[in-house]
């Protein structure tokens, strides 16, 4: 028996995201992201229950602020003292680990997913998905993209609008479209 696309990409293997069983579970994080979208702030709380259900880990303390948006939610680990700002999203087909007292701006975003460069194998929905991970007390400022497969270190600063194409060492801080490290 062959493995599931499931486990294809739960295992950094190449997988093919049209999957039915890939399609009902990004199917539940939509409904969880609406529950969470639409409620009241007094009745969502730090997060909507649904989507805190479907997150790998949550802790005690964490904010995230809607409007927000993932693709599975699964995947998703957060630290104590997490903030989110509006309009941040996470296309978490592999973990994203977001230490504990970081703060994302709004609209930031983070991307797992590495699609085919071949244009026939793009329209298959072939595409490999690599992890995210953020250190503790890390800063990412408004509208930043983290791409696949990035570690951002401890107390390090991703300045507003960065493209983040490369992993950030502990406690620098990096600007611009790539992002490069100010400063040594």
């Amino acid at each position: 028996m062959s493995d599931s696309e499931r486990m294809k990409m739960e295992a950094g293997q190449w997988y093919n995201c049209l999957d039915p069983e890939l399609d009902a579970l990004r199917r539940r994080a939509r409904e969880a992201v609406h529950q969470h979208n639409t409620l009241p702030p007094a009745e969502r709380g730090q997060a909507a229950p649904a989507l805190q259900a479907l997150f790998r880990a949550v802790p005690e303390n964490f904010t995230i602020e809607a409007p927000f948006h993932c693709s599975y939610g699964m995947n998703i680990a957060l630290g104590e003292n997490v903030y989110m700002n509006a309009g941040c999203t996470i296309l978490d087909s592999a973990p994203v680990r977001i230490g504990r007292g970081s703060m994302l701006g709004p609209v930031v975003q983070i991307y797992c997913a590495v699609h085919a460069n071949d244009p026939a194998l793009r329209r298959t929905g072939l595409e490999l998905a690599k992890p995210v991970t953020i250190g503790a007390d890390v800063w990412i400022g408004g509208g930043a993209i983290l791409l696949p497969g990035v570690t951002i270190g401890d107390a390090a600063i991703v300045g507003a609008g960065a493209v983040v194409t490369k992993d950030v060492p502990a406690g620098a801080t990096v600007v611009g479209n790539p992002a490069r490290r100010l400063g040594r």
